[in-house]
């Protein structure tokens, strides 16, 4: 017996590369999860003759012979199936796009960071010659968009879209996809949205604007993830967390949204046991009550967000300086003779100015030499620590526009980084 699986509260991406996965596979059958998400219950229920599913009470462990999964590598997502986990004599096919490591130990597995796993398949459809049909494709067109946020997730890559442009060009409904992608936002939703508004608070974790929720739930609700993603919205931060507890439980659903790639929800969930992307996921937490759960998220950005490349490995030293009385004619030989467009001016060690070129076009020529550089200085500075990220430099850049941040670390200067280190940074050409 061949079965694919995915994980717990199934989506689309996970559907749709089940489905896929029975074309690649065709003795393969679909075994669905008890959980399933509530959109994707709306389009089985209307696609069953389509697509044939089994339930996980329907398998018995001792005679799956080859065990496909797709969109997940840890056991832990997968709802238990007794004895799987423990099977030597099983063959394990794997397909996940996510870039994080996995307790399942696959014969063979296709694992590569991508918007969706559902391209991965497409992948291997269109090398294999398959032919979809309208409906199938719908499905798998829903799976990279819901997975991708309609290609505008930075996970996204450009492979996605050529995937989705593939599906388009096999007759994908666009109108059927977008009714089951619509998320359920009713009554209950539009009521805890308004309550999380009232009660909303911005603050600074590690660089970040991060809004974080706490609001009291009854049971499971459905469309928690909508209202989250509005109220980032609407709050207008980098990211946002829901932190829906449910007292009768002792349980806390935290849910987040996050508009920028390196503040990655993901991994912040996935060390609270749960999962997702860099732009959004979740996670449950028993026996957590809610403000001790919101201070593991903020001590969490503060520790999952210290990027692999770091200001001191972008920033210039040694860095050259001067004093507050240096004559603006001594800087501006300093600047043509180093090559660079500003200098730190420092007075006993510490960054009281910074002076530029386009300083000097405040100076008359004739008091170039005798004008001292505390006279045109800019003096209202702005530094960064060596362990901040590229992307806090570029925000503080664009935000303030300057063109460059001296490196401060225990008041003393060490280095400088400019808009060009942090341009070079984003492009990709740092040497290797």
């Amino acid at each position: 017996m061949q079965i694919v699986i995915s994980h717990k509260s199934t989506d689309f991406d996970s559907l749709a590369s089940m489905v896929a996965a029975t074309l690649l596979y065709p003795k393969a059958k679909i075994v669905l999860p008890r959980n399933i998400n509530p959109n994707v219950k709306a389009f089985i229920s209307i696609h069953k003759d389509i697509f044939p599913f089994i339930h996980t009470r329907q398998v018995s462990a001792d005679k799956v012979t080859r065990l496909i999964v797709v969109d997940t590598s840890q056991w832990r997502r997968i709802e238990r199936i007794d004895g799987f986990d423990r099977r030597r004599d099983m063959e394990i096919l794997l397909w996940d796009h996510h870039d994080t490591e996995g307790d399942i130990a696959a014969t063979w597995c296709c694992k590569e960071k991508m918007g969706a796993t559902i391209t991965l398949m497409i992948r291997r459809l269109r090398e294999e010659k398959k032919i979809l049909t309208p409906v199938q494709s719908t499905l798998f067109l829903a799976g990279l968009y819901e997975d991708t946020g309609n290609l505008t997730f930075p996970s996204s890559q450009a492979e996605d879209a050529y995937a989705a442009a593939y599906l388009m060009e096999r007759k994908a409904d666009l109108t059927l996809l977008n009714s089951f992608l619509r998320p359920a936002y009713g009554e209950k939703q539009k009521t805890i949205l308004f309550e999380m508004l009232q009660s909303a608070k911005r603050e600074k974790v590690n660089g970040y604007n991060v809004s974080l929720n706490a609001h009291p739930v009854r049971g499971h609700v459905h469309g928690l993830s909508v209202v989250v993603h509005m109220y980032r919205e609407i709050v207008n931060v980098d990211a946002a967390f829901g932190i829906f507890s449910d007292t009768k439980r002792d349980v806390c659903m935290i849910i987040g949204r996050s508009r920028l790639e390196e503040l990655n929800i993901g991994t912040i969930m996935r060390s609270l046991g749960g999962g997702g992307h860099p732009g959004a996921g979740s996670a449950q937490l028993k026996g957590i009550n809610p403000e001790a759960a919101g201070q593991m998220i903020r001590d969490l950005i503060i520790g999952n967000q210290q990027a692999s490349v770091q200001i001191s490995d972008l920033m210039s030293f040694p860095v050259f300086t001067v004093t507050p009385d240096t004559t603006m004619e001594e800087v501006a030989l300093l600047l043509r003779a180093k090559g660079c467009t500003g200098v730190p001016v420092v007075d006993d060690g510490k960054v009281v100015g910074m002076i530029s070129r386009r300083d000097f076009t405040k100076v008359r020529q004739n008091t170039l030499v005798t004008t001292p550089v505390k006279a045109f200085m800019m003096r209202d500075i702005k530094t960064i620590t060596p362990g901040s990220s590229p992307m806090l430099a570029a925000r503080l850049m664009v935000k303030h526009d300057i063109g460059r941040l001296p490196v401060v670390e225990d008041g003393r200067i060490i280095g400088i980084v400019s808009r060009s280190d942090v341009m070079t940074y984003f492009y990709d050409l740092l040497p290797d």
